[in-house]
């Protein structure tokens, strides 16, 4: 428990603790005594593990499973029902305290403000402010909303409790400390609402320590409240943590209470679903709808079973009262299950046809949105093309204007006339979408029609002026024909060729990336077909200006004064000149970009062709010494010192190849300082020259390798070349199609048959035994170094003929035959019946009837006995 000073909570509906005063006196003591830590570690880890366990989620330690703020969050959403923003996922401080400050903002945008908590002491694992913590948002959402005869909160949870337990004997409930440490205050709670859980007549006021068991226990159980408090804690503690009383006391009002809360919540749905007021916006409905949605998904099914759930509850109550013969539940008025059903009945009467309201609200203004849109930018087009009109048609021009321009401005006057007709329709449509969003009550249609009238009223004066200045015109219309026709063809003939010049220059400024001789190539015939264009091109240009020294020689003919402005075109003579001039100076600087370009890709095909010619031969080069390695690893007709010999000399020969590679690999690097990214000359790129050298560079160390290995294996275990050559063959010829798969191992099912093929008899047991000697690491493969070593062994483990015969000799009594009796005197039962079927007679002088040759038999039968 913490000072006053570091634990205030402030609300802002402007509740605030009023016990908080006297808590400042109790922490005092409270600090003296580590017993309320203890207490509240429980009843606080248990509360929060009761909602938690919701998500699939508890905690063991309250100031270590907060610390990364993670199940923190978890929590604020579990109990609030909302979602927090993304946590951060690090692991680092900085994230852990990101997270516990998002969840402290959360619990500040409930209406509480927190004093002297912040995100490091949590992240630090303070217990003090763990605790701090975790008992506000206990207040805030388990106690705060509680609210009974006009208080609430401590208050109305300590009245509940009062006005629930006052009928019961021994029972005075003025606190949240001593007044529960005997038990019967739970137990007259449990016993107010479920009479059939528990007798309270034979309860005991001395017997606290059973009286809390119970109550605990039947809460657990039946009520689903986890146990938060250890009654013997309560015992012996002169005055129990308020705090952990209040928080597990708070459960029983909210398991019991449930009747009240559900009617309370369906009071203040109901109207909320009978609203139809609608909303001005469609992100207002939208929000409208989403909340709807939220209630169908979220709200409502708890809701659901908690009705469920209390009928269930109801019934199997009466039903036990019943059996028991004991006078019927009876709730206090308005809280009976016929009113919870009348009260739901209203509820679903005023969610149906909500939604669909709301969607056709919605469609409706989708439909005003989009009018509205629609009516704003035809206003605006049409108000900004209105705009200088009636300024323009009221201009008296004319008045001062040469004949030519006269013409021009008849001429514009017809286009300006034909321009107003077509914003006809669109003056039209306007009005038509004004009186639209009038039908469908548009919550601004009053600056609608407004504007609407004010386009219209634009409209109809910009109709009489229109009439007045045609008329005006052509009363004045006396300007030269060859004037205006000369004008025309010059805007008719300037602008193709205008644009021609244009494109001319961006094709000659345009940035070209090439890769081979041939795409230079296209590009510079291309430039000399555009070369081949340029005398037409010049005869245009002369003939365009010949129609401007035209007008000009009129207008010196004719005396006329005014300054001509050819109104068909904004192109100036000026203009063309200075754009063929550019023209014809582009043309000599891509000429020689091209030439340029061109010596470039002749350089980087030498490098392509260089390149190539070296990759060509290395590539096959390293192709064949892998070869070689790999038919000398296989001979099996010379010693192993004749492989080495041969390995070493090939080795010799790898290693002077050395600065072909290099040499490769320096014009690699000037093909790559050259920007040169695909060789047509070569399949080979230097990153497979590079593989390949590296493999043949290990191909043939461990090849080596592999072969000093086997020589220190025949000489230390004392093999025969012929023995080491027929293990080689052996096993060359079961790893014959997997051997450079493989580098040079069997297979598991190779290695069997291979055993099978020199005489050896495996059982599954046996083969498993093989094979841990051979394959300890279990890769499923052998090596030929394991399969040296384990013929090795065999070869050296099994016996020769002659021990054989010496062992028949001991059993024999140093006779040179054996008799049927010491035969199955001195062996088991079925190898002795063996030897006898398969021994011939003894031939020798001296023996008696029925002796046995065992020397013959030995040296004949060498390898197929057991023996």
């Amino acid at each position: 428990m913490m000072t006053q000073v570091e634990t205030t909570v402030h609300y802002d509906n402007g509740y605030e603790d009023e016990y908080m005063i006297q808590e400042e006196e109790w922490d005092r003591d409270m600090l003296l005594d580590p017993a309320w830590e203890q207490q509240q570690r429980k009843t606080f880890t248990a509360w929060c593990n009761s909602h938690l366990r919701k998500a699939g989620v508890q905690i063991e330690n309250i100031e270590e499973d907060f610390r990364n703020g993670l199940k923190l969050m978890l929590l604020l959403e579990v109990i609030s029902g909302e979602r927090l923003p993304k946590p951060d996922r690090g692991k680092m401080r900085f994230h852990k305290i990101a997270n516990v400050n998002k969840a402290l903002d959360f619990i500040t945008s409930k209406g509480v403000k927190l004093v002297s908590i912040g995100a490091e002491e949590i992240v630090d694992g303070n217990v003090k402010m763990t605790l701090g913590m975790i008992w506000t948002i206990i207040l805030r959402f388990a106690i705060q909303d509680i609210s009974v005869e006009e208080t609430s909160a401590k208050e109305g949870l300590l009245l509940w409790c009062q006005r629930k337990t006052a009928p019961y004997r021994n029972v005075n409930v003025q606190n949240f400390h001593v007044s529960w440490k005997d038990g019967l205050a739970f137990c007259a709670l449990i016993h107010r609402h479920r009479p059939d859980l528990l007798d309270y007549s034979k309860l005991n006021k001395d017997d606290p320590l059973g009286n809390l068991n119970l109550a605990f226990d039947i809460a657990e159980k039946h009520l689903d409240i986890p146990k938060m408090l250890d009654a013997e804690d309560i015992i012996n503690t002169p005055k129990p943590d308020e705090r952990a009383i209040m928080t597990y006391v708070s459960c029983f009002y909210h398991a019991f209470a449930g009747a009240e809360q559900l009617l309370e919540w369906i009071r203040r749905t109901t109207p909320w679903l009978e609203n139809r007021t609608p909303e001005k916006t469609m992100a207002e409905m939208q929000r409208k709808l989403e909340d709807f949605r939220d209630y169908r998904r979220q709200h409502k099914p708890p809701k659901v079973q908690e009705k469920c759930q209390l009928e269930i509850n109801f019934n199997t109550l009466q039903t036990k009262l019943r059996i028991s013969n004991r006078p019927a539940f009876m709730p206090s008025e308005g809280k009976m299950v016929s009113d919870i059903a009348s009260a739901w009945q209203g509820l679903e009467q005023a969610e149906k046809g909500y939604e669909e309201w709301l969607l056709t609200e919605i469609r409706r203004l989708e439909r005003v949105d989009h009018l509205a849109e629609k009516f704003r930018q035809k206003a605006t087009n049409h108000e900004n093309w209105a705009s200088g009109k009636e300024l323009f048609l009221s201009q008296k021009d004319y008045e001062t204007a040469t004949l030519t321009e006269i013409r021009a401005l008849l001429r514009k006057h017809e286009a300006f006339e034909s321009d107003l007709a077509a914003h006809q329709d669109r003056v039209e449509q306007i009005a038509a979408i004004a009186q639209e969003l009038n039908e469908l009550d548009y919550h601004d249609v009053a600056a609608v029609n407004q504007r609407c009238q004010s386009i219209c009223d634009l409209w109809d004066k910009l109709g009489t002026l229109t009439q007045k200045r045609r008329e005006a015109l052509e009363r004045t219309e006396k300007l030269l024909e060859t004037i205006d026709q000369l004008f025309l063809e010059f805007a008719k003939r300037s602008a193709p060729f205008n644009n021609w010049m244009e494109g001319a220059m961006e094709d000659l400024q345009d940035m070209f990336i090439v890769h081979t001789i041939e795409e230079v190539q296209s590009l510079i015939a291309a430039h000399e077909q555009f070369k081949a264009t340029l005398p037409e091109a010049d005869s245009e240009r002369q003939a365009i200006l010949g129609i401007h020294n035209e007008v000009q020689k009129i207008s010196q003919s004719y005396g006329i004064k005014a300054s001509f402005i050819n109104s068909y075109s904004t192109i100036t003579t000026e203009e063309l000149l200075n754009k063929w001039e550019k023209v014809k100076k582009l043309v000599p600087q891509r000429d020689s970009a091209l030439q340029e370009e061109m010596a470039r890709q002749h350089a980087n095909e030498r490098l392509r062709r260089q390149f190539a010619a070296q990759a060509n031969l290395i590539g096959p080069w390293i192709q064949t010494r892998m070869e070689e390695i790999g038919r000398c690893s296989l001979e099996i007709g010379g010693t192993l010192e004749d492989q080495m010999t041969q390995l070493k000399q090939i080795e010799h020969v790898i290693v002077a190849y050395k600065p072909n590679i290099d040499k490769l690999e320096g014009d690699h690097q000037l093909i790559q300082e050259s920007l040169v990214f695909d060789n047509k000359h070569t399949n080979y790129t230097m990153e497979h020259i590079r593989v390949g050298w590296e493999l043949l560079l290990t191909t043939i160390a461990r090849t080596i390798n592999e072969i000093e290995t086997q020589i220190l294996t025949r000489d230390a275990k004392g093999i025969s070349q012929q023995q080491m050559n027929e293990f080689r063959s052996s096993f060359n010829h079961f790893d014959r199609v997997q051997r450079f798969k493989k580098n040079g191992a069997m297979e598991t099912d190779d290695f069997r048959a291979c055993l099978i093929s020199m005489g050896y008899d495996l059982g599954e047991v046996e083969f498993a035994r093989i094979m841990m000697l051979v394959d300890s690491n279990a890769t499923g493969i052998v090596s030929f170094q394991s399969f040296i070593d384990f013929m090795t062994r065999e070869t050296a483990d099994t016996d020769t003929a002659e021990q054989v015969v010496a062992s028949f000799r001991i059993l024999a009594a140093d006779k040179p035959y054996i008799l049927v009796e010491e035969l199955r005197r001195e062996l088991p039962p079925e190898q002795a019946e063996y030897c006898i079927m398969r021994m011939p007679p003894y031939a020798g002088h001296g023996a008696p009837p029925g002796a046995l040759d065992y020397t013959a038999f030995s040296t004949a039968l060498y390898g197929e006995s057991d023996l």
